[in-house]
């Protein structure tokens, strides 16, 4: 057993109707819990009716839907006639960790799945077995955008999450979905982009064939559109909720007065508001720590960092040598521009035992504000190393290094600039 790969959910038992339980609780007690060490996660499963020789024979074919789990150190257990108990521990893997998206009652994973890679730079393939192992290690939050897919094919990220979807297995019931309306699809036709009420419900339709769903967890405004007032955009975005067809309402790139004007008025309204914003937030990119970080402090929304890697610069660029984004000339330029401050970072880390990404990434998760960052894998191994920055826990000197190597502006506003 222990070299098969089985498809099953992760957030379920199945237990049989003959099982007598008790054995199953007092080997837990006893003898799993006591040896479990931090970095391994239970996963228990009941097989009914087969003896211990079809129990050798079970593989792939007998889970059709949920996620392959690799089975390490099985225990087996008499639980009845002809039942068995099979307790597997999957060494390496971490818990996920669950937060609720600023003042709502939705619970999303620390780590976002960003896919906008997806088309562009993976390939339908490895973006499907991407998500698929996302789901395995308890990411549930997954972010895209309605003009994600690149210049000449906008929409195709969102067609193959939805291809994905469609699949089944639960899927679809299993994630948190956010995307963003504003961006121009393609068109140069009036009302094809922004925040319209026309192009906010058209944007909308279109999003959900693509994604091939009944609807939007998180609706997210891509950007400001200065010339819409929001007595325009509430109005759309209410009957959106009003038909089902989104849940949330969130923004990205918005100034910190942006979301104090939004969330006023559609208070007014009798209106939820904006529950989140996505902004650009990272080590080396701190501007949003003078007004959004407050704002969205005192609304209630749940912060979402976009490039929380700075684009690689803070994932040990100096120490790779691979060829890629890190070799381009834009890339070296930024080197070049803060080589000072990312050796003094390098070095930090190598000191604290952690891969520069992680720390970048526990930095964020420090910040009380912050919901989740965006991670955006372009490989199942990346998404892989991702997971341990969810057990880097950074100390108030480590915090104050950092603070030293990147400077903030001070603090909120005022106090950052006057008294």
């Amino acid at each position: 057993m222990g070299s098969n790969s089985l498809r099953i959910p992760w957030d379920e038992a199945i237990y049989g109707s003959n099982c007598n339980k008790a054995p199953f609780f007092e080997f837990l007690q006893h003898s799993l819990f006591e040896r479990r060490e931090h970095r391994k996660r239970l996963l228990v499963i009941l097989y009914t009716e087969r003896t211990a020789n079809e129990m050798a024979r079970i593989g792939e074919d007998d889970f059709p839907s949920g996620n392959t789990v690799p089975l390490s150190c099985c225990y087996r257990i008499s639980c009845g006639v002809g039942s068995m108990l099979i307790v597997s521990i999957l060494e390496g893997s971490v818990f996920m960790k669950y937060t609720h998206l600023g003042r709502t009652g939705l619970e999303v994973s620390r780590l976002c799945l960003g896919t906008m890679n997806f088309g562009p730079q993976t390939s339908e393939a490895d973006s499907f077995a991407i998500m698929d192992r996302a789901l395995e290690h308890g990411i549930n939050f997954f972010d895209t955008a309605n003009v994600y897919g690149g210049p000449e094919h906008r929409g195709h990220t969102e067609e193959i999450i939805g291809r994905w979807f469609a699949q089944g297995g639960g899927r679809r019931e299993k994630v948190v979905l956010a995307t963003k309306v504003y961006g121009n699809m393609g068109s140069d036709w009036p009302n094809h982009s922004r925040l319209s009420a026309l192009n906010i419900r058209k944007a909308c339709e279109a999003s959900l064939r693509r994604l091939q769903t009944d609807h939007i967890d998180i609706y997210q405004m891509h950007h400001v559109a200065r010339e819409a007032p929001w007595e325009e955009i509430w109005q759309a975005m209410e009957q959106l909720v009003r038909e089902g067809k989104v849940i949330y309402v969130g923004s990205s790139n918005f100034a910190g007065w942006h979301i104090t004007r939004a969330n006023e008025i559609a208070q007014r309204r009798n209106f939820l508001g904006l529950v989140s914003e996505q902004s650009l937030y990272n080590l080396n990119a701190r501007s949003i720590e003078l007004e959004v970080l407050p704002a969205c402090e005192a609304y209630g929304l749940g912060v979402i960092p976009w490039s929380p890697l700075a684009g690689g610069l803070l994932g040990g660029v100096l120490r790779k040598t691979e060829r890629g984004r890190r070799t381009q000339p834009g890339i070296q330029e930024a080197i070049e521009k803060h080589r000072a401050k990312l050796e003094a970072y390098e070095n930090f880390c190598a000191e604290l035992g952690e891969e520069p990404a992680n720390v970048a990434l526990a930095w964020l998760l420090a910040n009380p504000v912050v919901t989740a960052p965006i991670i955006g894998p372009r490989t199942i191994e990346q998404l892989d190393g991702t997971l341990r920055v969810l057990e880097v826990s950074l100390t108030a000197d480590s915090l104050k290094q950092l603070d030293s190597i990147f400077p903030g502006p001070g603090g909120a506003a005022p106090e950052a600039y006057a008294w």
